[in-house]
């Protein structure tokens, strides 16, 4: 009995020291994650004339401009993730694999250079880069392809999700070759010793393995971008909003912070509904591969 209970006390000592390593960051957590959501929350079922009700969430869900909104907002987020998650993983692909391993350290930290500059002097560079008078413009009149500078290259879905998809190409890179490292290459040579070829290796092999670092990237691109503002509204130069500017414009704008709430925890449930209904194809298609 006597050891039994030193067990208990002992179990119970190792439960408190754990509490009290986590505590720091469960309540940063706290204050800066659950408090803001829940103040939202609570705005969002307020009503202006006083009292609780879903009132607001009908007048956000009925607005046919809150639903065109979203769906460009999902559109170019989905836009943004494919052309995104294609680009970076053959980057991660050849660093992982062909990569000598004394230089995979530069070529990450290459890779980490945009993280140098804040994502509003990105923005703005290729604002520049697509303007009007900007630089692909300038070469393309100064070559004598062109007579008078493109409109067609910005101000458009386009050039916002080639914006997006450079701005956030580095979180692609890293979880893919995280899960590349991963990989056993022995699996890889199993499967070449098998008569494999050097495709059918990596459809059957490499890439369901490297499955975890592809959700991670997506989930990583996805969720931020939908809820983007700034590069819509600089990009975009305020013809292409998407659902971020409108909750921003009705919050700060319209001065309505009830019907704002109401829209941001609706693009809230959107995103989070999107990112289940990814994640349960994928577990699929990872045990339709097994």
């Amino acid at each position: 009995m006597a050891t039994s209970t030193g067990k208990g006390g002992e179990t119970r000592s190792e439960a408190r020291s754990g509490l009290l390593l986590v505590s720091p960051t469960l309540i940063y957590a706290v204050l800066l994650l659950a408090a803001p959501l829940a103040t939202v929350l609570f705005y969002s079922l307020s009503l202006r004339d006083g009292g609780f009700g879903l009132e607001n969430y009908a007048t956000a869900w009925s607005d046919r401009i809150n639903q065109l909104l979203i769906m460009r907002s999902l559109t170019v987020s989905f836009s943004v993730t494919l052309a995104t998650v294609v680009l970076a993983y053959p980057v991660a692909y050849f660093v992982s694999f062909y990569v000598k391993p004394e230089r995979k350290s530069l070529w990450l930290f290459l890779i980490t250079i945009p993280f140098w500059t804040s994502y509003l002097i990105r923005v703005f560079l290729w604002k520049v880069i697509l303007g009007y008078n900007g630089v692909i413009n300038s070469g393309l009149i100064s070559l004598g392809l062109i007579d008078e500078p493109l409109q067609a290259i910005n101000y458009n879905v386009p050039a916002l999700v080639m914006t997006l998809a450079h701005a956030y190409a580095p979180f692609a890179i890293l979880p893919i070759f995280v899960s590349l490292e991963k990989i056993d290459r022995s699996f890889l040579e199993a499967g070449r010793d098998l008569g494999e070829s050097q495709i059918m290796t990596f459809i059957r092999v490499t890439l369901p393995l490297s499955m975890p670092g592809v959700i991670a990237a997506v989930l990583i691109v996805f969720i931020p971008t939908v809820g983007d503002y700034v590069t819509p509204d600089l990009i975009g130069g305020g013809k292409l909003p998407m659902i971020a500017n409108r909750i921003e414009g009705t919050l700060l704008k319209q001065n309505n912070r009830e019907l704002g709430s109401a829209i941001a925890v609706t693009a809230m449930l959107v995103v989070a509904i999107v990112s289940v209904v990814f994640l349960l194809l994928n577990r699929r298609f990872l045990k339709g591969a097994k």
